[in-house]
């Protein structure tokens, strides 16, 4: 008998297959941690392949003090051929935008947790745009509430364009800041409404995590473990059986003779072997991207123009949130970079007819300089530099918003064979591009924002405008989800129309965006499948 491999990484842990197990979950972010302590809590046999690896929660204060020194990369291992990506119209910067290891991108993530609300299931019928989802919010809004739950949300409700909910949310809200303060005058003299944002973060402890300390770098790193992950979920999946494998990226799905089931994940270890996990079920659960990636790099004779893509969708309608900003200096104390999340924000205009792509406002606690970034680029010593950082530290003020992209089929993502990852597979391509729609919402946005920072006597120095404006890493939509499956990749439940053991989960089942943070319907969605597979067993 073979001894188990490590894969060369040196760190003793064997890397080699399971037996065939119930269900092999392809990704260890929140999608596919939910699913698979869901499932392994009910009994099943559950393996998770993760491409990227454990990373030692110990040493999240030494990756905070290496991060905010200037010139330091990103603490999470991204870059290099084994997250190679090519690029087309306004240009999409991938690597910034995911983290590949135990928790996925909710390693790096901000931690705002929004509901959809109902016109987002409903756009092509309200609006004429963009497409209906095959469920409505009343499907989702027992597993939105389950999702609020197991990621500890805190927040009030005092929404009053929220949509419906059932019960309060688990933990009380984080206060408003002081700079929340400064803009709430100036929104009640513009009949503007402020209210509380829901946040996946502790103000005291709860499910085993403590409470927020007030670090201040919560993107991307949260030393203290206040701020949800979905590491906490992958740990009760495995405390409940399910055996995880890091370093294991998948590099194909191999299907029967008949082409109706996945009958095996193949993926790779760090020394260049290959191994075969076979399973009864399998999730993708890898993200917008890859999710797309590995449907395509899976193309067969019955499948040529990649697994799952009889409906030519997968890879198509990739969407992102864009972001709107201003800001400027105020003649008053501010505190900015004192906070590192948001307390408020806005959703008045989020259902507005015109334009009808939503919209999200969000009063930002971390605007201006850092006094680290000011006194490194400053040209003077002494008095002279600590009276400049006196001058420009903490008189910041700023807005942020997210705006909705309608689902387009050129947005997409392919493959690029003039490049190759470290494996020798042609990397992903994203092509992402605004049409003159999402950049009037754009406007609009700034528009409002303005008017707030105006009111409130603020200098305005910088406007972020469909010019500038860059993605707010959410990518969504390119395996979406239909009750048609010659024009969508999934059903309602998040099973290919294709095959009938393969289930996808994640942002990329989305059939339109909205202009909320994605994490909570991903969460909602992912436990709604669960079920769903749970039956099936």
């Amino acid at each position: 008998m073979a001894e188990a491999s490590d894969g060369g990484v040196g760190d003793g842990r064997d890397r080699t297959p399971a037996a065939r197990a119930d269900v092999c979950v392809v990704g260890s972010g929140p999608a596919g941690a939910l699913v698979a302590h869901r499932l392994a809590a009910a009994g099943a046999d559950v393996v998770v392949l993760e491409a990227g690896p454990r990373f030692d929660f110990d040493r999240r204060v030494e990756q905070q003090e290496a991060f905010i020194r200037p010139g330091m990369d990103g603490p999470w291992e991204m870059g290099g051929p084994r997250d190679a990506y090519t690029t087309g119209g306004r240009g999409y910067p991938l690597n910034a935008a995911r983290v590949k290891g135990i928790g996925g991108s909710t390693l790096h993530w901000q931690g705002m947790v929004m509901r959809l609300h109902e016109r987002d299931f409903e756009m092509e019928s309200r609006h004429g745009v963009g497409v209906d989802w095959p469920i409505a919010y009343d499907d989702l809004r027992p597993y939105y509430a389950e999702a609020e739950r197991a990621l500890g949300v805190a927040g009030a409700m005092d929404n009053p364009y929220a949509p419906p909910r059932e019960e309060p949310f688990p933990l009380s809200a984080f206060p408003p800041s002081h700079s929340d303060s400064l803009f709430a005058a100036a929104c009640e003299r513009l009949g503007i409404d402020m209210h509380s944002v829901p946040n996946a973060r502790n103000p005291e402890p709860y499910d085993s995590r403590p409470a927020c300390q007030g670090y201040g770098t919560c993107k991307p790193i949260c030393p203290s473990g206040a701020k949800y992950t979905a590491e906490s979920h992958v740990e009760k999946a495995v405390e409940a059986g399910a055996r995880v494998i890091d370093r294991a990226p998948v590099q194909r799905l191999e299907h029967d003779a008949d082409g109706e089931r996945v009958e095996t994940a193949v993926y790779a270890i760090t020394d260049g072997e290959e191994h075969r996990q076979s399973a009864r079920r399998f999730v993708l659960a890898c993200g917008g991207v890859e999710n797309a990636r590995l449907l395509l790099l899976s193309a067969s004779d019955r499948y040529p123009d990649g697994l799952a893509n009889t409906s030519g969708a997968v890879g198509r309608f990739f969407m992102d949130h864009l972001f709107a900003g201003a800001g400027g200096r105020l003649d008053e104390p501010t505190r900015q970079n004192h906070v590192g999340f948001n307390t408020s924000e806005c959703h008045q205009f989020y259902d507005d007819a015109d334009p009808v792509e939503g919209l999200k406002l969000e009063f930002l606690n971390y605007a201006g300089p850092s006094p680290v970034m000011e006194a490194l680029s400053a040209e003077t010593w002494g008095d002279d530099l600590l009276d400049r950082l006196r001058e420009s530290y903490g008189t910041h003020i700023a807005m942020g918003a997210l705006v909705e992209q309608l689902p387009s089929a050129e947005n997409r993502v392919t493959l690029d064979p003039s490049r190759r990852d470290d494996h020798g597979n042609p990397v992903p391509h994203v092509e992402w591009s605004l049409d003159e729609r999402t950049e009037r919402a754009i406007e609009h946005a700034n528009a409002i924002q303005h008017r707030i920072l105006e009111e409130l006597g603020v200098d305005i120095e910088w406007t972020v405008g469909p010019d500038a404006t860059g993605p707010a890493f959410h990518q969504m939509g390119t395996t979406r989800m239909g009750a048609d499956p010659e024009a969508s990749v999934v059903d309602a439940d998040g099973l290919t129309h294709d095959l009938s053991n393969l289930w996808i989960v994640g942002s990329s089942t989305f059939p339109t965006g909205g202009a909320m943070n994605p994490t909570l319907t991903i969460a909602a969605l992912s436990l709604r499948t669960a079920d769903a597979l749970e039956a099936s067993l």
